[in-house]
């Protein structure tokens, strides 16, 4: 915001559960000097009107904090051009975050820049305005504008390959000339038209290297614009120089004019391996149709897709994709989901089945109404995730960053003491400026800057295409080296959907009545074996008692009144808390066949006994036994009591469980074996288990694209099966693999190559051929990720 006053401020809050604590918060805020504030609680905002220089939107949002709320930060992705290097990335992230309230991250291979900042501090016109000054481009990135930017992107390219085709044809004759000094002829081409040739390619072909040079030192930066502005002008200068001023000696023109056409050709060959890194997101994006078959007033009308609304309906034919999010309203057909989830086996839909936008329908007409369309599908935040993921920065690309921040200036000075050093050793001041233009030449931070950026790009997209999503780039990273992972029993090491195997009743009470008090008091729960009872009962046309004053008590059971009548459903021994008396070598039975049990009783009075059993996944045993294989140590968390707990273990072969653990505690379960000093993963369903989730090193959510948890999970693995874990751990070890190899070569380069070009050893053109050709090594290693494949498939 502007700094002149008065101001006007809208703040985002976060933590206000009613009208009171709008109204404190706006109290806090009008007792500062100067300061009119109203607060919504409906919208969540604060509209804040400061008039006193006293008091800046700084103090506003310090004031909310202190009266026990937050200021959400806001996210915002920004498209960057102009970046060269590393370096220019380096120095725009640096610019960011010296802002107050302000983190951010820029991807140099995506060209985006993830920016999280405080409304009131900073607005993002701002931000783009201080990037701008540096003397890039930027703008706010939204959904709308992808298509902007594949034309602009294109537009782009055409105007590179139309720089490079006039810098190759003016170059070749140039090149004429090298050719014969090899075989002892001089000055094939005639010297006037030797500068005639290298002049458009070094001031027209050549011009934005000048123009980003000029921008990085006016910011009082240097980038590998620098490097080849100024190692290209010195050979083309001092070759001028011999042309106007008529003195003998030899001519360099074909080194200046080679180097710019090879950095072109690299900068060409890069775009297009960035290109391929992000083709993940394009490919999703590309799978959803642009026009949806609508009923509007019986007739079906064809209407584009960026123009339906929730509670549209729409028809679906055999072999289109599917518009938008929904539910089947009429129709059976089977349905690829495999752009969802990786699964190529199509799924059965039918009437009330969800089904997902850029899903294809197979053999049947569906009819469905629209559910979530726009940014809302599951495809939108499946690509704002991987979008993310892509964008983020590794740990490991820190000692890159740090080189890059250096890089250019020390190499300016290597090859200023390669030229004194080497006039004043050898007395031949013409070969020292070679070795000098060599070494800048052959210098570059772009292999430094894309060796990490790149192969988590594919590698995040790779995972997108099998089912995996990584949240970021570090949870790809820490994928790979979890020592110990939890993994919860419920819905991860089972199925998640329990079935009814056994109903007790007690001594005069029937089982009709039995089952009609528990589904009336699990009617309305949503906890799987409430669903499992009251499928059962509903199954069996028995109705549910009716029921008051509904208490839930999580990890525990529900309570509430049946005709006047206390009534309590839960474990065993939450009724054994509440001194219902029961005959527990019926539960131990059941208990000992791993079987989930359920107490009923009104009254105070024991009215029965219900078993459930929930089957394991299928691929339970041999995802926990290849997990032990590669050194991890897996733990069982479950609200059961140990005896089921001992029986599901034995069957799935875990190392150690911890029974009885209620959801808010699971997170003191990961605290305990983090003090072992390995990481610690969680597995879990994405639901209940969300605090436990986001307190682990890394977490892992199981589920579909409709209800994961983006929220809280690091990986998401969207097929809902225990092997995505290991396909998780595998892609995470291949990934950093690329980037170890990416960055051992980057640096190998430039420690082998500045050597050579200090001593002498390398031409300034094939110096220049070598810089075009380390970006473009570097890109094609991490490129080989796209051939990854989850084991099996």
């Amino acid at each position: 915001m502007s700094s002149s006053y008065p101001q006007l401020i809208n703040l985002p809050i976060r933590g206000m559960t009613c009208a009171a604590c709008a109204s404190r918060i706006e109290r806090v805020l009008n007792r500062l000097p100067g300061v009119s504030a109203v607060v919504n609680f409906a919208s969540e905002r604060a509209r804040v009107n400061l008039q006193d220089e006293r008091v800046s939107a700084a103090d506003v949002i310090a004031s909310v904090h202190k009266s026990g709320f937050e200021v959400v930060p806001q996210r915002q992705e920004l498209a960057l051009g102009g970046m060269s290097c590393a370096a220019c990335a380096t120095r725009i992230e640096k610019l960011l975050n010296a802002r107050e309230g302000v983190s951010a991250t820029v991807n140099l291979a995506a060209e985006r820049a993830q920016v999280e900042y405080l409304p009131g501090l900073v607005d993002i016109d701002q931000l783009i305005a201080a990037i701008e000054k540096l003397g890039f481009s930027a703008r706010s990135v939204s959904d709308h504008g992808r298509a902007d930017d594949r034309q602009r992107q294109a537009s782009e390219w055409r105007q590179a390959l139309a720089r490079f085709v006039l810098a190759a044809a003016l170059t070749l004759p140039l090149m004429a000339e090298m050719l014969g000094m090899f075989f002892g002829y001089h000055e094939v081409i005639p010297r006037w038209l030797q500068w005639a040739l290298a002049t458009p390619v070094q001031f027209w072909c050549g011009r934005h290297f000048y123009q980003r040079a000029w921008n990085a030192l006016r910011a009082g930066s240097a980038n590998m614009d620098v490097l080849v502005a100024l190692g290209t002008s010195v050979a083309y200068l001092f070759s001028s120089a011999i042309v106007l001023l008529g003195i003998h000696g030899h001519l360099y023109f074909e080194a200046s004019a080679s180097i710019i056409t090879l950095v072109l050709l690299g900068k060409l060959l890069e775009a297009r391996a960035k290109a391929k890194t992000g083709a993940a997101i394009e490919g999703l994006l590309g799978l959803q149709p642009q026009v949806a078959h609508v009923e509007l007033d019986g007739q079906l009308q064809d209407r584009a897709v960026a123009d339906l609304q929730v509670g549209d309906v729409f028809v679906v034919r055999p072999g289109e994709s599917i518009a938008v999010d929904g539910e089947v309203l009429e129709g059976v057909s089977e349905v690829d989901e495999s752009m969802l989830t990786g699964e190529s086996v199509p799924v059965v839909k039918g009437v009330a089945d969800k089904v997902f936008a850029a899903t294809i329908n197979h053999n049947g007409v569906l009819r469905v109404r629209a559910s979530g369309v726009g940014s809302d599908t599951a495809l939108a935040r499946i690509v704002r995730l991987v979008e993310q993921a892509q964008g983020s920065k590794a740990s490991v690309q820190r000692l890159a960053d740090r080189v890059s921040a250096v890089f250019v200036p020390a190499v300016v000075s290597i090859s200023l003491a390669t030229l004194l050093i080497g006039w004043w050793l050898s007395g031949a001041f013409t070969a020292s400026l070679i070795s000098a233009v060599a070494v800048l030449v052959i210098a570059c931070p772009c292999a430094l800057g894309l060796a990490t950026p790149t192969a988590i790009m594919v590698g995040t997209g790779q995972g997108a295409r099998s089912g995996v999503l990584f949240r970021n780039a570090d949870a790809l990273e820490r994928a790979q080296q979890i020592g110990t992972l939890l993994m919860d029993k419920t819905g991860t090491l089972t199925l998640g959907r329990p079935s009814v195997s056994d109903v007790l009743p007690a001594e005069g009470v029937d089982r009709q009545q039995l089952l009609s008090l528990a589904s009336g008091l699990e009617r309305d729960s949503e906890h799987p074996l409430a669903r499992a009872l009251v499928g059962h009962a509903t199954g069996l046309q028995i109705a549910a008692a009716p029921v008051s004053d509904f208490e839930a008590l999580p990890g525990r059971g529900v309570m509430a009144k049946i005709d006047g009548r206390k009534a309590l459903l839960g474990s065993p021994r939450f009724l054994s808390e509440q001194g219902v008396l029961f005959d527990g070598a019926q539960v131990e039975h059941l208990e000992g066949q791993g079987k989930t049990v359920i107490a009923l009783a009104l009254g105070g009075v024991f009215q029965g006994l219900v078993g459930f059993v929930d089957q394991l996944r299928p691929e339970a045993a041999a995802t926990v036994a290849a997990l032990q294989v590669r050194g991890i140590r897996v733990v069982m968390l479950t609200g059961d009591n140990r005896r089921v707990a001992a029986v599901v273990a034995a069957q799935v072969g875990v190392d150690d469980f911890i029974a009885g653990v209620l959801p808010q505690h699971k997170a003191e379960a990961i605290e305990r074996y983090r003090v072992a000093g390995s990481l610690v993963g969680m597995v879990g369903d994405g639901v209940n288990d969300a605090p436990a989730l986001a307190a682990a090193d890394i977490g892992f959510a199981i589920g579909t694209g409709s209800d994961i948890a983006l929220d809280t999970a690091d990986v998401i693995l969207m097929q809902g099966r225990l092997g995505g874990l290991l396909d998780a751990m595998d892609l995470s070890r291949a990934t950093l693999r690329k980037v170890r190899q990416n960055l051992f070569f980057a640096f190998m380069y430039n420690v082998l190559g500045i050597p050579l070009a200090m001593v002498g050893l390398l031409n300034p053109v094939l110096a220049g051929a070598a810089m075009a050709l380390s970006s473009v090594s570097v890109l094609s290693n991490s490129l080989l990720l796209r051939h990854w494949k989850p084991a099996g498939k």
